[in-house]
């Protein structure tokens, strides 16, 4: 199953990636059992890196259990926490233990999150580790001086966000991350297609770089407008809101409206990934109802 990520990429087929929060403590049952349940399902599984400036176990410790289950890993590595040293340190450590797929991140600010005391580090953001990937990626550390105990095979991904207001600084960002190595794009939640249709006509087109879009389950209507008021740079529609409101069972609505999003999304771009927090288990209800399986 190595690099089945990459291959799967290079064979150009529908993407379908997942993400998973690692455990906040040592027991990581619940987290590989969700993780058991997309075995053949997924191209891949993310596990955060302290997302939302959480603690919890290290992502690059929790994707050495999945490997251990025969499950492809992509460790999100933030930059918000560590300096160049631990950095590079932990994106060796990732390539000696087999997890190469990597997604680059900047990090959610400590403001976020349940340690507001800890001190922020930010040496680097997510264009400059995507940058050191590939000097490591070519042998060399940050300063540009040689590794004389073997070179990483890093597979860097960055995340993008279509519904970023600025279309200018999007395109920038997007154009940066390509430069700095960036194979393929995970994107923030979508709720804006028609804005995904023109980023994909008018600024991803010029790339050959897969971009997979963000598909959330809404539970409810409830945390549909929690959304609204506390992630930034997202509008999930009123009349989402109300469809969720108005039904019978509104987790069984949800996983309708994300099975149809990702039917939209089919059409627009390369794959999907999709965040079901705390309800992983159902993502493949939602992925079967898309009528999306992976192929053989």
């Amino acid at each position: 199953m190595s690099n089945y990520l990459r291959q799967a990429i290079e064979r150009q087929e529908f993407l379908v990636t997942a993400e998973i929060t690692p455990p906040k403590g040592i027991n990581p049952s619940h987290m590989l059992a969700m993780a058991r349940l997309l075995r053949g399902r997924v191209h891949g599984i993310n596990i955060t890196d302290g997302s939302r400036a959480v603690m919890r176990m290290s992502s690059l410790a929790a994707c050495v259990l999945l490997k251990q289950e025969g499950i492809e890993p992509i460790c999100q590595i933030a930059c918000r926490d560590r300096n160049s040293i631990a950095l590079q340190a932990d994106l060796l450590g990732a390539a000696a233990l087999g997890i190469n797929n990597i997604l680059a991140l900047t990090g959610d600010p400590v403001k976020a999150g349940d340690n507001q005391q800890a001190r922020a580090v930010f040496e680097l953001e997510s264009i400059r580790l995507l940058k050191l990937i590939k000097n490591l990626n070519q042998g060399l550390d940050i300063n540009e001086q040689p590794l004389p105990d073997g070179v990483p095979d890093l597979f860097p991904g960055g995340a993008v966000d279509p519904q970023l207001k600025s279309w200018s600084s999007l395109q920038k960002r997007f154009e940066q991350k390509i430069e700095a190595g960036s194979q393929f794009f995970q994107s923030q939640l979508i709720t804006d297609f028609e804005r995904l249709d023109k980023f994909m006509t008018q600024i991803a087109s010029n790339h050959n770089k897969p971009v997979l879009a963000g598909i959330f389950l809404l539970k409810s209507a409830k945390n549909a407008q929690f959304i609204n008021r506390y992630v930034p740079g997202v509008h999930i529609p009123d009349s989402t809101i109300e469809r969720l409101s108005q039904a019978a069972d509104p987790l069984l609505e949800g996983i309708k409206i994300a099975a149809e999003q990702i039917k939209i999304a089919r059409s627009l771009c390369q794959g999907v990934h999709i965040m079901a927090v705390k309800r992983e288990d159902l993502i493949p209800q939602i992925l079967d109802l898309a009528d999306v399986s992976l192929p053989g």
